[in-house]
């Protein structure tokens, strides 16, 4: 159990305790949330409470006093050391530092798992994420839902969640149309065809006219002598793979991979579409009017319909959506799905919350996070891309300039639904300017310190930890201490910009442990705190490496 879920545990007892011997009224009602905080200064302890402010006005009682009554029914021990009121009402509660010092075995002897919740009790949950059309390469705009996908789909793995990690692979549809036709052309260019143009709103990207090259390539002229619409789509839909191939290896390269890659065609071949349009229709939620067939979802609350099945008789990108959320929920059974979305998204998360509603499930079962616009800037300057115009700036571009641990970070470092600019030149920089650099070089530090130890024959598993009494070394404890409260409000919040931040503030507890707490001694007086620390420094190394890897980013021996 979390160290905040206990004292939690035990104020609400004490609050009890207090009501039954009639200290403070019984109809109070104990909230049961957000009843235990950390203040923001270490002097108030390392939790705390402001219950009594929030009932002194229903008790007509002095703050002060309610907080000394729950206080002198509170039960220390364990890892509470100390319980103490302070104005104007607060109960604040300090660990033990015997207890803080015992956690330091725990967390050697559990490096893979540390900081693991059971929040999640083993229930399924479906991320899904990126699922860009496949028409292009990944671009910096689809990277920063990437990484935002993949580091919640870890934490809520940590959280104890069974997760699956999907991209929707958009096959079908106006898109994919135009850019099969569009490849068609390259490929012609290519073989000497130039007769051949690029379909009006068609893809323009030097990136189509690098395919259609090495489409002509492999395929000579093969394509050319045959049926023009039936080369348009069998040759579209080997641009098609070989595009998707591309979409994996550039993310790989920031360690994003998924588990289940669903095409969208199969919607349609598995009758999975047709099934879901004729399940709307069953219960009275389409209607036809002006040639085209509506999900008539005003009826469950949206602020409009939304056509289903356009004038040409042609399925719209919604109708799909329809048929791939009930399949996720009906046919795979997921108990909670997160779509992370683009900014251009947005308006489709009503319809969406319908949807729910009209397959008769729980609209909180699905969470729609919308990642919103990244602005590159270097030098001051921003870095402008236009999709239309093939001057795309992608993230095969940007793993090249800046790294992949510094894209991961940098993306993962604001909240979803705040824009963000990008620094190029600080991604770069190699200084504690750099956040990315400064907590690598912590876990390097670290891992440098417990080489030379080894170096030295020095073995510190018998390390006496009771020894760790100076406030450096029990501050750098308790951040660590932190990893799984974290992970927990990640599951609870799908905010995973909680990770790199508290890996900066870790890591400063480690530098600043480190400036002021000598670890490596020749001084033979010094061997048992010697032994001690190093025992803590190896802690550190496993909370710092564990959060790395949540961020998905790597954790460096040497810098």
């Amino acid at each position: 159990m979390l160290i905040r879920d206990i004292i939690s545990n035990r104020l609400v007892k004490a609050i009890q305790d207090a009501q039954h011997r009639g200290a403070i009224q019984s109809d109070i009602e104990i909230p049961d949330t957000g009843l235990i905080e950390r203040p923001q200064k270490s002097e108030n302890g390392d939790f705390a409470s402001s219950f009594p402010l929030r009932v002194a006005k229903s008790l007509k009682k002095a703050p002060m006093e309610i907080a000394q009554t729950i206080a002198d029914a509170f039960e220390i021990g364990g890892c509470i050391g100390e319980i103490f009121v302070a104005p104007p009402g607060f109960i604040n509660f300090k660990l033990s530092s015997a207890w803080l010092q015992l956690q330091i075995e725990e967390i050697c002897n559990q490096p893979e798992v540390f900081g693991n919740t059971d929040t999640g009790e083993g229930r399924t949950v479906q991320v899904e994420f990126v699922s860009v059309n496949p028409t292009g390469p990944v671009h910096v705009g689809h990277a920063r839902g990437a990484v935002l996908g993949s580091a919640l789909a870890n934490a809520l793995s940590a959280a104890g969640f069974n997760v699956t990690r999907e991209y929707y692979v958009n096959d079908a549809g106006t898109q994919m149309e135009l850019f099969y036709s569009s490849t068609f052309a390259r490929y012609a260019q290519a073989r000497g065809r130039k007769e051949f143009d690029i379909p009006e709103n068609g893809y323009q990207g030097a990136y189509l006219v690098e395919l259609g090259e090495k489409l002509a390539e492999q395929y000579e002229s093969k394509y050319l002598e045959m049926d023009e619409q039936k080369a348009i789509s069998e040759l579209g839909e080997e641009a098609l793979n070989l595009m998707l191939r591309v979409i994996r290896k550039d993310l790989e390269q920031i360690g994003v991979n998924f588990d289940v890659w669903f095409r969208e065609k199969t919607l349609y071949e598995d009758g999975k579409y047709e099934a879901t349009i004729n399940y709307l229709r069953a219960r009275g939620l389409t209607d036809v009017h002006d040639g085209a067939e509506w999900f008539t979802s005003t009826a469950l609350g949206d602020e409009k319909d939304n056509v289903i099945i356009r004038t040409s008789g042609a399925p719209t990108y919604f109708a799909s959506d329809i048929a791939y959320h009930r399949d996720k929920f009906l046919e795979r059974k997921f108990d909670y799905v997160i779509n992370i979305w683009g900014a251009d998204h947005q308006g489709h998360v009503p319809r969406m919350k319908a949807v729910m509603k009209a397959l008769e499930l729980d609209p909180d079962r699905l969470t729609i996070l919308i990642a919103q616009l990244v602005t590159l800037k270097s030098g001051g300057d921003i870095v402008r891309a236009s999709k239309r115009t093939g001057q795309i700036v992608t993230l095969a571009d940007l793993v090249e300039e800046v790294g992949a641990d510094a894209c991961r970070y940098f993306f993962l470092a604001r909240a979803a639904e705040s824009q963000m600019e990008f620094d190029l030149e600080l991604a770069k920089r190699e200084s504690s300017e750099n956040p990315v650099f400064y907590v690598q070089y912590a876990h390097a530090r670290i891992s440098s310190i417990l080489q030379q130890a080894c170096d030295r024959g020095i073995v510190w598993s018998d390390g006496d930890t009771s020894l760790l009494n100076d406030d450096a070394e029990l501050q750098l404890l308790k951040k660590m201490l932190q990893l799984p409260e974290i992970i927990d409000t990640i599951a609870i919040t799908l905010a995973p910009h909680a990770l790199p931040h508290y890996s900066v503030e870790l890591a400063t507890a480690f530098h600043g442990f480190y400036d002021h707490c000598r670890v490596l001694s020749n001084d033979p007086d010094e061997e048992p705190i010697m032994k001690a620390r190093l025992k803590l420094v190896e802690s550190a190394k496993i909370a710092l490496s564990r959060t790395l890897d949540l961020m998905g980013m790597s954790a460096p021996e040497k810098m």
